[in-house]
């Protein structure tokens, strides 16, 4: 991997990061400009860090961010009811959520989501980690799986939201191959 993995100042580089974010999730300007709003918010809660992803000629080309979960954030209020249906609310607890993961389509398949989510959850206190992703047959749940993510939640609508998404859980360390 030509790519080096370190800390990101998400809210310096927020529109590289959404540019990168629009190009692996076909995001148009209109939910890009939402998104901004949403990352620069969650940068100002506590503990939340980011990493990223930049080539030899300091392209930003995948990053991830996150943060310590906490029950009163929107992304806790939405998926708590689909979590205490299957008994897995307690995941809500002591867990580092994994915010967004987002690679540049030129640059998927070749480890760089899997270094970015280790690395960032390797420097978690707390014992597990959860996440949500889109509930289909994806790469990126192929990677989760991989790592050790197990479903606690299927079919998770968030407003707005055209597809519904999958809630997943791993204890940490993540698995390594």
């Amino acid at each position: 991997m030509d790519l080096v993995i370190g800390p990101l100042d998400l809210s310096a580089h927020v529109d590289e990061a959404l540019a990168v974010q629009a190009a692996a999730f076909g995001l148009g300007p209109d939910e890009v400009a939402v998104r901004r709003q949403i990352v620069l918010r969650h940068m100002t809660q506590p503990g939340a860090r980011a990493l990223g992803a930049t080539d030899t000629d300091g392209r930003l080309t995948g990053f991830v961010y996150g943060m310590p979960n906490d029950r009163t954030h929107w992304w806790s209020t939405v998926v708590e009811p689909y979590l205490r249906a299957q008994g897995n609310d307690g995941w809500l607890d002591g867990s580092f959520v994994i915010t967004e993961l987002h690679v540049h389509p030129a640059r998927q398949s070749r480890g760089v989501g899997r270094a970015l989510i280790t690395t960032i959850t390797d420097a978690a206190t707390e014992p597990r980690s959860i996440l949500s992703a889109i509930d289909t047959d994806s790469p990126a749940r192929g990677l989760y799986r991989s790592l050790g993510y197990q479903d606690l939640a299927r079919r998770v609508l968030f407003p707005s939201a055209p597809k519904p998404y999958a809630v997943m859980g791993a204890p940490l360390p993540l698995h390594r191959p």
